[in-house]
């Protein structure tokens, strides 16, 4: 037996982070609306506790990791944008002294 994933043009796996302020923090997968968006939770891990095939009743919760198969364009559009990194200067070669000095 040959055990392959076959995926279609646009679909595949991913793992996504449920970050403290996601909207669906507190919802239970069901009332996510992740199968709205043609998107199947695989595993769910919650710390050391993986749950796999997870229930439509499990409640999401901050820092839950869910492993996911769906529609990848779908699935890049819950990730957060990131933040624009400040960027930090060099210092001077030269120290700087107080103006008391």
């Amino acid at each position: 037996m040959r055990e392959r994933l076959s995926v279609s043009t646009g679909y595949g796996v991913a793992e996504l982070l449920v970050h403290s302020d996601a909207d669906v923090v507190g919802k239970t997968l069901g009332d996510s609306g992740l199968r709205d968006r043609d998107i199947t939770v695989l595993t769910l891990h919650r710390g050391t506790t993986v749950i796999p095939n997870p229930f439509p009743h499990h409640v999401l919760q901050p820092d839950d990791r869910l492993l996911c198969f769906g529609k990848l364009e779908e699935m890049r559009s819950m990730i957060p944008a990131r933040r624009k990194r400040t960027r930090v200067k060099k210092l001077p070669k030269q120290p700087i002294h107080d103006a008391a000095g």
